[in-house]
């Protein structure tokens, strides 16, 4: 059993939390195995554009920060992209109090920062129209000559690095690939590349999880039907 939803908003996403009931799955009833996966609360966020200009994501946080050992995170993603920083506030506390029970779900589009915070989830679930792009940061500076020089160099070198680790060390772009996003080369990707390239770890396909793999071979033989 669950409790009732629990609903926190900012500007441009929306918080639900709810407690799962411990749950027991029989693993091998002859042995008396079971896999128990115990009391804990479900945080989902729908995510929306990056642009809190007015109230912020403090409440948002704030409730997060408040998650236990064993709770999860699950990201819904219909976003163009937006503020940078916003995205990297998510990834802060993923590690935090999340590690390795994040799951994110590209429902439908995950453009630029979108595609960034779905690919730091520990899981990542896409439909069969999902829609994704990478590309390089947009940014400006305004201030004294010295002061945007120095601002635009400091920038440039930390968001390099953040975008290497997540993209290029999980082999999602190849490092001349994430050279060429760097000069302006956008990553436009469907969720067959999504799945190739090992972006999305999970499809949902008529209402059944499926493994990327899976897909694939789904897709293959639809071609080799047609």
């Amino acid at each position: 059993m669950t409790s009732a939803k629990k609903e926190l908003s900012s500007e441009r996403h929306t918080l639900y939390s709810e407690v799962i009931a411990e749950h027991k799955k029989v693993i091998d009833k002859e042995r008396n195995l079971y896999e128990i996966t115990p009391k804990h609360t479900r945080y989902r966020i729908y995510i929306g554009r990056f642009f809190e200009l007015k109230r912020g994501l403090h409440s948002v946080f704030n409730e997060l920060k408040s998650a236990k050992e064993h709770d999860t995170l699950e990201f819904i993603i219909d976003s163009g992209g937006g503020f940078v920083n916003e995205g990297m506030q998510f990834f802060n506390i993923m590690l935090e109090k999340f590690p390795g029970r994040t799951t994110a779900y590209l429902d439908n589009k995950g453009y630029s920062m979108g595609a960034i915070l779905f690919s730091m989830a520990d899981k990542r679930v896409a439909y069969p129209y999902s829609d994704f792009m990478y590309h390089n940061y947009s940014s400006g500076a305004i201030g004294k000559g010295g002061e945007i020089k120095a601002r635009v160099s400091h920038t440039d070198k930390y968001l390099k690095k953040f975008f290497h680790d997540v993209i290029v060390k999980q082999g999602f772009l190849t490092e001349k690939e994430y050279q060429q996003m760097l000069v302006g080369q956008d990553y436009w990707m469907g969720t067959k590349e999504l799945c190739k390239r090992g972006i999305a770890t999970h499809v949902i396909v008529s209402g059944r999880e499926i493994t990327a793999k899976e897909f694939l071979k789904l897709l293959k033989k639809k071609k080799t039907k047609k």
